[in-house]
């Protein structure tokens, strides 16, 4: 920034500390965050949607089918090109690096971040990736809003909130769901609700959705109207869909995860780019509706008409023939999250929420044909409403969010009027998904890491703290051939501590402790000076805490476990000093003031 513009900057920073209070300033942040996150939004669909018309839209519909397994490669190898040469970071999964950012960065977010996806995620999707766009598009806007609280001095639990604003304004203006959106920055970004974060919430959301208003006009991504009302005698057939969405929601975990393991165990990005992008290329080639993000085939599915999306399929099955119809659906479930995590592996830029829609519509559908074709019912259950319930079925159960998942689908159809099947089916889905796997997709790295931030107000103030900032290095140290008159004047005269760590001269090595109390007996008898030496006092600590290796959570366990006082720090075996239950206590009060304003 120049001189100048700094000094400018600088007097509006005054002016602005004089004139307008913290909580304002907070609330015109929050709307600023909400507008640059609906603007983002519309960046990201419209370039994704240019890509989209003139490939899919011309060369493939006029030309030949085969450009399907020839676009994914290429857009994939853009994408690495921009990477390496352009953006020269790595552009990480959208929500998984926002919550990283969070829960080990403070809510700092690089420069980079707030184009990075803008350029990638678009020639991902628009060429064929089989991922979302919600994710860089929450993304965006939390870099953008991360770096906007840095430029104003916002500290850290500001930072955290206006990061939230940004996902739920990503959301409204995608969705146009703006309760849904709220509710999904407190569910996935485990933020605490209060008053104070409620006002902030709401106003960037609503800031989103009109920007969206604006640019979009009323155009919305699942345009559907509920027609068939809610029958008491379905709810058995919803726990079944809740059942199948919780299975449908492991499958999705299991096979994402796995596939993601192949791909890091790939050293060169190159290889990783080669075999992701032909395995993409051959899936979309193979099953035309896995490109993209795919809403087009849910809409399809939502308005009864599946042939649209299956007429052309490489079986050349009739699709008058319901089992033959049953029998695609399946394998576009099957094969969606297959499509998805190649993409990612390939280096890829997008999100997860895309496909868990797409799953669950299909899964919802598929559940929906099998029962009214099985003879059992003299009155078909509506498969429109079983689609749309699958949705909200297999996102609470793969992003461990059911609130999210009830009232977006409540709010995209008009009304809640599906509120009853969308309760049991969420609820019976996210508890089979959680007893399997704890974490959710986004959270599942940092879940095994002990990074996670969560909504136990305990854990989520342990994991923001530094450990760095309870580590005191100021104790004397003592060598094991020291006597004891050398301990008493060295350390013991010198020492404002009553504990004294015992080093190895050669490697810094810690061998053991000395209390005050070990040579209390002994420390005024001058005969002995020379007699005992410190290693016949020492004695080993009741634990140690590896710097690299604990977390605040299994530091804190340790002092609960071992009664101590003290435990001294090692890094890679070496001695760095002590944490002191005291000085935790202390930070700890200190981090859960600021955590609960």
């Amino acid at each position: 920034m120049p001189t100048r513009t700094k000094k400018i900057f600088k007097r509006l920073l005054v002016w602005r500390a004089k004139h307008i209070s913290q909580t304002r300033f907070l609330y015109l942040l929050s709307i600023l965050v909400g507008f640059t996150s609906g603007v983002g939004a519309v960046i990201l669909k419209n370039l994704t949607h240019f890509f989209q018309h003139l490939l899919e839209g011309n060369l493939v519909k006029y030309y030949h089918n085969a450009f399907y397994f020839v676009f994914p490669v290429i857009g994939l190898g853009l994408v690495y090109l921009i990477i390496k040469y352009v953006i020269r970071h790595k552009v990480n999964h959208g929500i998984p690096s926002t919550l990283f950012a969070i829960s080990k960065h403070k809510g700092i977010m690089r420069k980079y971040q707030m184009f990075g996806s803008i350029l990638t995620a678009p020639l991902t999707v628009g060429f064929g990736g089989s991922v979302g766009l919600e994710g860089p598009v929450v993304a965006t806007g939390a870099a953008i809003s991360s770096n906007i609280s840095r430029m104003f001095h916002m500290n850290q639990s500001t930072r955290n909130l206006l990061i939230g604003c940004a996902a739920a304004g990503a959301m409204s203006s995608i969705f146009k769901a703006p309760i849904a959106a709220i509710i999904f920055a407190i569910e996935v970004f485990s933020l605490d609700l209060t008053i104070a974060s409620l006002l902030p919430l709401l106003l960037a959301s609503l800031s989103a959705i009109i920007t969206s208003y604006f640019f979009f006009g009323n155009d919305v991504l699942l345009p559907f109207t509920i027609e068939d009302r809610f029958v008491l005698g379905d709810v058995p057939f919803y726990a079944i869909l809740g059942v199948f969405a919780g299975l449908t929601s492991i499958y999705f975990t299991e096979v994402y995860d796995r596939i993601q393991k192949i791909f890091d165990r790939m050293d060169s990005p190159v290889k990783r780019l080669m075999f992701g992008g032909i395995g993409i290329g051959i899936l979309v080639y193979l099953v035309p509706p896995l490109y993209g993000e795919g809403y087009e085939v849910m809409n399809s599915l939502i308005e009864g008409h599946p042939e649209k999306v299956l007429e052309n399929n490489i079986f050349h099955l009739d699709v008058t023939n319901v089992w033959s119809v049953v029998i695609l659906l399946v394998g576009l479930v099957l094969f969606k999250i297959v499509a998805s995590a190649l993409t990612f592996g390939a280096g890829g830029v997008g999100g997860i929420f895309a496909p868990t829609l797409f799953m669950g519509s299909i899964m919802g559908s598929c559940i929906a044909k099998i029962i009214n074709n099985i003879g059992l019912l003299k009155t078909p259950i509506s498969e429109s409403n079983f689609t749309l319930v699958g949705m909200a079925g297999v996102m609470a159960g793969v992003l461990h969010a059911p609130l999210t998942a009830i009232f977006l689908i409540a709010e995209v159809t008009g009304g809640y009027d599906l509120f009853i099947p969308l309760m049991i089916t969420s609820t019976i889905s996210f508890s089979i998904t959680k007893y399997v796997h704890p974490h959710s997709v986004y959270n599942m790295e940092l879940g095994r890491k002990g990074d996670l931030i969560t909504h136990d107000k305990d854990h989520a103030v342990l994991t923001l703290m530094d450990i760095d900032k309870v580590i005191e290095n100021h104790f004397i140290t003592i060598h094991p051939e020291m006597n004891l008159g050398e301990m008493v004047h060295d350390a013991v005269v010198k020492s404002s501590r009553n504990i004294f760590p015992v080093i190895d001269e050669k490697d810094g090595s810690l061998l053991g402790i000395v209390l005050l109390d070990d040579i209390r007996s002994i420390m005024f008898d001058p005969s002995l000076y020379k007699e005992v030496l410190v290693q016949d006092v020492m004695h080993t600590p009741p634990d140690t805490i590896e710097l690299a290796k604990d977390k605040m959570t299994d530091i804190m366990e340790k002092f609960q476990t071992s009664g101590a006082w003290n435990l001294p720090v090692l890094k890679n075996g070496r001695y760095v000093g002590f944490i002191t239950k005291s000085k935790l206590l202390t930070v700890y009060r200190r981090k859960l003031i600021d955590f609960t304003r």
